[in-house]
């Protein structure tokens, strides 16, 4: 009997179960709204760290009001918030102690998040530009790299159906980007999600040198996966490096080693009990100073894994975009993610590839089923001349908004 319980305890839960499917929506419609609030208050003067401090409290703050009678349930945080500006690539969210960012005009934001429920977990990135509207459009090179990281994540998106591998996708992700004279960023992945686990077995990477393609095993989509799907994509080289921005953010492996020092011990069990296999910022310790000297030994010993704050080269623009899919029989179901306003993007190239423009042309339904795009009547052009040319304007998973001007999807619950 003893052996029996064993067994049914190592079942895997996945999508294939209706009330996982909600879990992982319900974490998504948060990490939607959060986003958005996000968004609201990064504006010219503020300070990065308070806004995603702000970010990570509003996580708590939206996860504490559902599945209140679950008394037990593991829920919030999945990641925190980082806001990455202009050519830093990613988890840039400052301890007190660490040089700050004051966001100004014409920022690029990266704006990375994650939230779980029951361990669940949905991940969402978007970008955003520091004043830019209708009056103050985004040109030239960094308007490509805005289009090239949107259509290479919709084009990603397309190829997330069971039977594909992830070499297909990574190929996709390359293609699209050279269209715009971009490149993405060198060995970036996007993680399979599991119940509890950020970077699940299998990986589609973008942008792999030749080391990277020998040490990276090609993997197969299958239906009921989960996948964070991560596109960053830059105008310079595509090389991550890191500079001398402290690393704030960590995660616990499941490696054992029995640490030396007693602030290590104290550290480390505080990070099992209160964040489990989930990442963490520094800034969630009351004594940052003592966490500070916690963390050493469990690093140097593989018990914590960093997150490296990574840069492009000084004036070059990385942009990105990451939703969750949730891979169904019948293809795929983005269940986070905000609209791309296309309107505030005057690119001077544009997809020509047949390849790419055919798989854009399908379009991702609510129930992940994949359908042509109808035919729209043209507008009269006010510029003929428009360098970004037709093929820039495609409907391409446009979501619907809600009043909030967030996302809101359908998932069949039954694939």
């Amino acid at each position: 009997m003893a052996d029996k319980d064993k067994d049914n305890d190592e079942v895997e839960a996945t999508i294939a179960d209706e009330a996982v499917v909600t879990k992982y929506k319900t974490a998504g419609e948060i990490a939607n709204r959060v986003l958005v609030e996000i968004i609201e208050k990064c504006v010219e003067g503020a300070s990065v760290r308070d806004v995603c401090i702000s970010g990570d409290n509003l996580i708590l703050e939206e996860t504490s009001k559902v599945f209140k009678k679950e008394k037990e349930m593991k829920k919030g945080i999945a990641f925190p918030v980082c806001i990455s500006a202009n050519g830093c690539i990613c988890h840039f969210s400052p301890i007190t102690s660490e040089p700050d960012h004051t966001i100004a005009k014409d920022d690029v934001l990266k704006i990375d998040l994650g939230v779980h429920l029951d361990g669940f977990i949905s991940m969402i990135a978007h970008t955003v530009v520091v004043g830019a509207n209708s009056e103050n459009k985004i040109t030239d090179k960094k308007a490509n790299c805005f289009l090239a990281a949107h259509y290479a994540s919709q084009a990603a998106l397309r190829l997330m159906r069971p039977g594909n591998d992830t070499y297909q996708i990574t190929d996709m992700v390359m293609k699209v980007c050279k269209e715009f004279e971009c490149k993405p960023v060198e060995g970036m992945l996007s993680h399979q999600l599991q119940q509890f686990k950020l970077d699940g077995p299998k990986t589609i990477i973008q942008n792999p040198t030749e080391s990277h393609r020998k040490e990276h095993e090609k993997a197969t989509i299958e239906a009921n996966e989960v996948y964070a799907l991560d596109v960053l994509v830059s105008t310079g080289s595509g090389a991550a490096r890191e500079t001398t921005a402290k690393v704030s953010v960590f995660k616990k492996t499941e490696e054992v080693y029995p640490l030396k020092l007693r602030a290590s011990r104290i550290f480390y069990t505080e990070v099992i009990q209160k964040h489990s296999l989930m990442p963490f910022n520094l800034r969630n310790f009351e004594d940052e100073k003592k966490a500070k000297m916690g963390v050493m030994e469990c690093v140097n010993h593989k018990l914590i894994e960093p997150f490296q704050v990574l840069f492009e080269k000084t004036g070059e623009t990385v942009v990105q975009y990451k939703f969750t899919v949730l891979v169904t029989a019948t293809g795929p179901a983005r269940i986070t993610g905000l609209p791309f306003e296309e309107d505030l993007y005057v690119p001077t190239l544009s997809i020509k590839d047949p390849e790419i423009l055919s798989l854009l042309k399908t379009s991702v339904n609510q129930r992940g089923i994949l359908q042509p795009v109808k035919k729209k009547k043209k507008k009269p052009q006010k510029n003929a001349n428009n360098a970004a040319g037709e093929n820039c304007s495609m409907d391409v998973d446009q979501p619907s908004k809600t009043e909030a001007g967030v996302e809101k999807m359908e998932v069949d619950a039954s694939a």
